[in-house]
């Protein structure tokens, strides 16, 4: 299913954020989404997901979504594996948890608490969890942000061949990241 903005409007106050965006983002297909900082760009993921209405306008979407946040939202208490089962309950095994972990270079550390991790460890836990999900859309908010180039390309690899034929829109600030991951750039 294609996800369908429609005029959609938002604003904070006076500050109109989105005024009239429409755009198709095509099943199977990912959409990089650029644009200065605070044009709107994670206003319309939320906007898209569901998360904040829109003042007016209307979203299509199919039901099931994942997303990455631009804050990594795992729960700093709870191991790496138990992050990751939070939103897939059963469908892994931790043999299969691990053996993702270790494809995204967290080999070891499915039974950490995620408190005990660097930044982009817990980016890439973030990540993984999302995309261990069982979902029709992906949302992904600055999903590579705190990982340094090595990691980042292997991650983002890893990224494209897990999302291939899914629905993704993605923002990002990296023209690279567009290049690498997207069929299509919109410029907001």
């Amino acid at each position: 299913m294609d996800i369908v903005a429609s005029d959609i409007c938002k604003a904070f106050g006076n500050n109109e954020v989105l005024n009239g965006f429409s755009h198709v983002f095509r099943e199977g297909s990912v959409t990089a989404v650029m644009g200065a900082s605070g044009c709107g760009k994670s206003t319309l993921l939320s906007v898209l997901m569901g998360i904040l209405a829109p003042d007016s306008g209307r979203v299509t979407r199919p039901e099931r979504i994942s997303a990455v946040f631009q804050e990594n939202r795992l729960c700093e208490n709870l191991t790496v594996s138990a992050n990751i089962r939070l939103v897939t309950g059963k469908r892994y095994s931790r043999r299969e948890i691990a053996a993702e972990l270790e494809k995204t270079g967290l080999a070891g550390c499915e039974d950490k608490a995620v408190r005990e991790l660097s930044g982009g460890m817990k980016r890439r836990a973030a990540l993984l969890r999302a995309l261990l999900a069982e979902y029709d859309a992906l949302f992904l908010d600055e999903p590579f942000k705190g990982l340094d180039e090595g990691t980042k390309r292997s991650v983002m690899e890893y990224c494209k061949e897990n999302t291939r034929g899914k629905t993704v829109v993605m923002v990002t600030h990296d023209r690279g990241e567009c290049e690498f991951m997207a069929d299509e750039t919109i410029e907001l």
